[in-house]
């Protein structure tokens, strides 16, 4: 592969294609150097500890692409590009770990939809990202890996849950990603790691073979680079499947392709609400806070009209008091582990808590969890609740003439290592099922352990199925703005 000509650092899907067709690149070269990235980089020199395991047959898998290509030209959209997946996505030909040691062993019998969905695109599932175990919290720490670092800041997490693969995006280990979100999952690591998120609406993708944490609040998307890359992932991963009945409701609602709302102008004649109670008034919130005027500036310079939103939302109280999520981890999760028959040595949440082979911090989740059930009041007040917050949502919009909020993902910067994650407003979009992107919005200051800065991401939350919308807005925001850059701790291989 030429490294003069064509290097992988910041390679999007239409320069790679680009490159197969001048030439340039194979689809063996690609998933070599991504794999040299990754053996460098992973567990050596920063250890960002992001991927699991390497798919062991990708090389041969993307010499079968090139040989396609030869032949008959392009499977999909996706053709021969590398996915960096996150661990709780089954893989047929790998073992799937939700990041435990609990299934350290747990071969699935098939892929789930959305990984047969990439493939059927084209796409190489090149490895398994490292995560918090089973998705429960926002650190990104495993039992059977450990801490995922932050590229940007190697004394900071990358957000989670989806941290090993935010971290592995912005390192440049694949061309694209896939992540989870419950509550923050997706938009999290795509905050703190200068990434593009998309949380879609819930019923858009399939959660048929994913571990689950909350099938009230779950869902998958990409984890990009730019948005374009992330819309081309979440067309070939969205619709109906007869094995997820929630996707039904995405009939009717699936352009034919979301590339449509790919437009430079997607900001001109907008009316975004900026929503003042997500923000800090702190001093621990001044450089998100600054972040934000600079992006909310340049939204204005693209055409759109911002108006101020003044609607009392807490999010520390939607987290607490109205999200599902530990309500429903106990019946879900069980359900999923008991579906897995022997392949699963743990059935039941008390069986993973006494077996020892989950990571400590996680242990007083699974407890309170293990004494919650679907089956309660308490789960039919939040689910009272969350029915409200979705008519509240909508009638603030509706009141106002939005096409969409905006608001920082994060009101701090991500929490250094050992650290909780804290002050994350994702759970507006996972309690009410609404779509919501997240992309760079900036970076800190520079500081001595983060050399250009801690990124910080700007959230854009719609109604239920426009997508199409919220891609609109991101991408004009992200051509005029090019806050993206990579980190300086995994720089480009000689």
């Amino acid at each position: 592969m030429s490294t003069k000509d064509f290097t992988v650092e910041e390679l999007t899907v239409r320069r790679i294609h680009e490159g197969m067709k001048q030439g340039t690149v194979s689809c063996k070269a690609l998933a070599e150097e991504y794999i040299r990235r990754i053996e460098a980089y992973d567990r050596k020199g920063p250890s960002l500890n992001a991927v699991i395991l390497v798919n062991p047959n990708a090389v041969k898998e993307a010499e079968q692409h090139d040989i396609t290509i030869k032949e008959k030209g392009p499977v999909g959209p996706l053709h021969g590009i590398p996915v960096l997946l996150k661990d709780n996505v089954e893989t047929g030909d790998m073992v799937t770990t939700s990041g435990s040691l609990s299934l350290k062993d747990y071969m699935p019998d098939d892929d789930a939809f959305l990984t047969k969905r990439l493939k059927a695109a084209g796409a190489i599932i090149l490895a398994k990202a490292n995560m918090h175990e089973f998705a429960v919290w926002g650190e990104s720490v495993s039992s059977i890996l450990g801490q995922v670092l932050n590229p940007y800041d190697l004394t900071r997490t990358p957000g989670g849950s989806s941290g090993g693969t935010g971290a592995g995006m912005a390192a440049n280990f694949a061309a694209v990603g896939i992540g989870t979100d419950t509550i923050n999952s997706i938009r999290s690591p795509s905050s703190a790691c200068a990434c593009v998120g998309i949380r879609p609406t819930i019923g858009l993708v399939s959660r048929d073979g994913v571990s689950p944490y909350s099938f009230d609040q779950d869902t998958a998307g990409p984890i990009c680079r730019t948005v374009e890359d992330a819309v081309l992932v979440l067309d070939a991963i969205a619709g109906y499947d007869p094995a997820d009945p929630e996707t039904a409701w995405s009939v009717g609602n699936v352009p034919a392709s979301y590339t449509e709302y790919l437009c430079t102008d997607g900001l001109k004649g907008k009316r975004i609400g900026v929503l003042r109670s997500l923000f800090g008034d702190k001093p621990e919130h001044a450089d998100v806070n600054e972040a934000m005027r600079r992006s909310l500036e340049a939204m204005k310079e693209a055409g759109a009209a911002l108006v101020e939103v003044a609607e009392p939302i807490d999010t520390n109280y939607l987290a607490s008091k109205v999200s599902v999520h530990l309500h429903t981890l106990k019946d879900d999760l069980e359900s999923y582990l008991k579906s897995l028959g022997p392949k699963s040595k743990y059935h039941t949440l008390d069986a993973l808590i006494a077996s020892g082979e989950i990571h400590p911090g996680i242990v007083e989740n699974m407890k309170t969890a293990a004494g919650l059930s679907k089956d309660s009041d308490e789960y039919r007040v939040r689910t009272l609740k969350r029915l409200a917050l979705r008519t509240q949502v909508m009638k603030l919009m509706a009141d106002l003439g939005l096409d969409a909020l905006v608001y920082p993902h994060q009101k701090r910067l991500a929490v250094p290592v050992g650290e909780s994650q804290v002050e994350r407003n994702g759970v507006l979009g996972s309690a009410t099922g609404f779509p919501a992107i997240t992309l760079p919005g900036g970076f800190s200051r520079p500081s001595e352990s983060a050399p250009i800065g801690v990124p910080i991401g700007l959230e854009i939350l719609g109604r239920p199925w426009t997508e199409g919308t919220l891609i609109s807005i991101a991408y004009a925001f992200e051509q005029m703005t090019h806050f993206r850059r990579p980190p300086k701790s995994t720089p480009e291989l000689s």
